[in-house]
C-alpha cells in the first residue's frame, strides 16, 4: 500500500508514525506553554518531521535549540523511522494541508461560539 493516501495526505503506512509523533509532541508541549510558547505539528515525510513554534517561542532565539536539542531528540529516540525535526522547507503540499486543517479549527471553533 506504499504512496496510498488517505484523506489527510498521509501514506497509510505513517498513521502510526504520525500518532507517535503527536504523542512526543503533546509531551513536550507543557513545558513549552509553562513559557508561554508552543508548538504545531505541519507534518511528516521521508523521516523529517515539520513542526513550527508558535506563541512565545516564535522568533525566540533559543526556539531552534529548543528543536534540535529537546524536540528532534526525543522524536527520534521515540518514533522509530524520524531522521530529523525541521522548521523550514516544508514541503508545498504538507503546508497546504497543515493550512487547510488550521482553517477548518478555525470554522469549526466559530461554529461553536
Amino acid at each position: 500500500m506504499r504512496g496510498e493516501e488517505t484523506k489527510i495526505g498521509v501514506a497509510m503506512e505513517d498513521e502510526a508514525t504520525v500518532k507517535l509523533i503527536h504523542e512526543v509532541i503533546d509531551k513536550i508541549r507543557p513545558f513549552l506553554q509553562r513559557d508561554g510558547g508552543d508548538i504545531d505539528y505541519i507534518g511528516f515525510r521521508d523521516g523529517i518531521v515539520y513542526v513550527t513554534m508558535v506563541g512565545a517561542c516564535q522568533g525566540c532565539a533559543l526556539a531552534q535549540d529548543d528543536i534540535s536539542q529537546g524536540v528532534e531528540i526525543l522524536l527520534m529516540e521515540e518514533v522509530p523511522g524520524v531522521m530529523a525535526v525541521r522548521t523550514e522547507g516544508v514541503p508545498d503540499d504538507i503546508m497546504a494541508d497543515y493550512i487547510a486543517r488550521k482553517n477548518k479549527a478555525l470554522l469549526e471553533g466559530k461554529k461553536n461560539d
